[in-house]
């Protein structure tokens, strides 16, 4: 099956989403690579299904432009996005691969055909090139979750990396837990040094773990309303003043000393883990930096736990970090090759679920439970979120997506405490079968369900009048 890495499921990028956003852009970047610039008069791309329904509310339409624009995700300026794309309009032109001028009118070659989809998956879009001898070439391409993407024709993340411990199932993940006798983490560190040395794999850990604490200090600093037309009000920022008030602080590091030292109260502390959550995702839904993990849309989940364990955790050291995002990139590994992580596939359960599945599995691996707890932790976690729908309002990711990271951090914790205080041998249902148990639901949900905007919140919540 597919050889994923930690660093496939935690990418970092911008804002939306990581399967609208991220994933186009990918694609749009792949495109320009595997065509002769030389020849290129002209392009143009087709957006289907939930690409189309959705895509303006992800920015789908700028994301595209971007990765052919020859911008990258990881190291674009966040606040240049929106001058590149008023240059792209106003010119009609596109910098394509950053190395050719070409005509571009995003009005005319961007075309969404909200009626149609491609075969393959519900996130489909057609990328032709056409070239001055009157030739040319077209490529689809799909973007199937977490900002992975396929191209039609070719297996999913297909690998040819021999992995010391190949792990597909959880069984398979306990077995080499049992036969090695260690923790999850220190398997898949291990299967990590396949493809980094044991250098590189630490210092990318903690730089994942550096971007994904300056985002939520932006979030916790920026105020005013999030783009997009519904008028949502950022709700990070007066929080974390009204929780820090008179606490003088510096920059991050010292933010995060002053947060440590404060009260800690259940109260006080489920308030934090909150905020952490919403400064994370709005600053996602402000186009901002984030990581995907396992998703933008639910970019929150996995950064709030960990900073509830940075902290508040008595027992916090700094490798917890590097063991965390180990342990939360293999769970989340195992629900992506056993069921999905894209919501325009499985809804909502298949992202704020299963990323508050890694991070209670995380979690529980940091406050000393066995691999065995961690497995459970993450079960929990993902039973209650079975058969959440997405139904993002306006196709924004704010309502109601924002909140639910919020709900999936709180979950993710619970579920780790319960873990840790019961023997997971007397466990009534394994990790495999609620992962079995989430595709099936994913196969039974109303499309109407999956990312489009066509049911549940979406469509009783008039634009621009959501209570937030």
């Amino acid at each position: 099956m597919e050889r994923i890495s930690v660093f496939d499921i935690f990418k970092i990028g911008v804002g939306p989403s990581s399967s609208h956003t991220m994933g186009p852009w990918r694609a749009a970047q792949r495109f320009v690579r595997e065509i002769d610039l030389e020849k290129v008069v002209s392009v143009q791309v087709d957006l289907f299904g939930s690409l189309a329904k959705t895509g303006k509310g992800h920015g789908t339409d700028l994301a595209v432009q971007l990765g052919l624009n020859g911008d990258d995700p990881v190291t674009i300026p966040v606040e240049s996005l929106e001058s590149t794309i008023r240059q792209i309009s106003l010119t009609r032109q596109i910098n394509l691969g950053a190395k050719r001028q070409i005509p571009f009118d995003p009005e005319r070659d961007l075309v969404f055909h909200f009626d149609q989809s491609l075969p393959y998956h519900a996130n489909g879009l057609t990328f032709r090139a056409f070239y001055q001898n009157g030739e040319g070439v077209s490529h689809n391409y799909y973007s199937v979750g977490g900002g992975f993407v396929v191209k039609e024709g070719e297996e999913d993340l297909a690998s040819d990396f021999h992995l010391p411990f190949p792990i597909d199932r959880g069984e398979e993940l306990r077995d080499w837990c049992v036969g090695e006798g260690q923790s999850i983490s220190e398997i898949v560190f291990r299967n990590e040094l396949t493809w980094r040395s044991e250098d590189l794999i630490r210092a990318d850990l903690m730089n994942i773990w550096s971007v994904m604490k300056h985002c939520i200090y932006k979030g916790c600093h920026t105020d005013g309303l999030l783009p997009g037309g519904l008028d949502v009000a950022r709700r990070a920022a007066p929080l974390s003043r009204k929780l820090l008030i008179n606490k003088p602080y510096r920059n991050v590091d010292e933010w995060i000393t002053q947060i440590s030292r404060g009260g800690h109260s259940f109260q006080e502390i489920l308030k934090w883990v909150s905020c952490f959550a919403l400064a994370v995702n709005e600053e996602n839904a402000a186009f901002g930096r984030v990581v995907t993990a396992p998703t933008n849309g639910a970019a929150g989940v996995i950064p709030a736990v960990l900073m509830y364990h940075v902290c508040f955790s008595e027992r916090y050291v700094e490798d917890d970090i590097v063991k965390f995002l180990l342990t939360a990139g293999e769970l989340g590994s195992l629900f992506k090759k056993g069921a999905t992580i894209s919501a325009a596939m499985g809804g909502c359960q298949a992202e704020i679920g299963v990323s508050s599945a890694m991070a209670a599995a995380a979690l529980t691996e940091c406050l000393g439970g066995s691999y065995a707890q961690a497995m459970m932790a993450a079960e929990i976690a993902m039973e209650h979120h079975l058969g959440m729908t997405c139904d993002p309002i306006g196709g924004l990711v704010q309502v109601p997506c924002i909140e639910r990271n919020t709900m999936g951090a709180i979950k993710a914790i619970t579920a780790s405490q319960i873990a840790l205080e019961s023997d997971p041998s007397k466990a009534k249902v394994s990790l495999d079968a609620v992962i079995k148990t989430m595709k099936e639901t994913a196969a039974d949900m109303n499309t109407k369900y999956k990312e489009t905007a066509d049911g549940g919140l979406a469509v009783q919540i008039p634009l621009g009048l959501a209570e937030c």
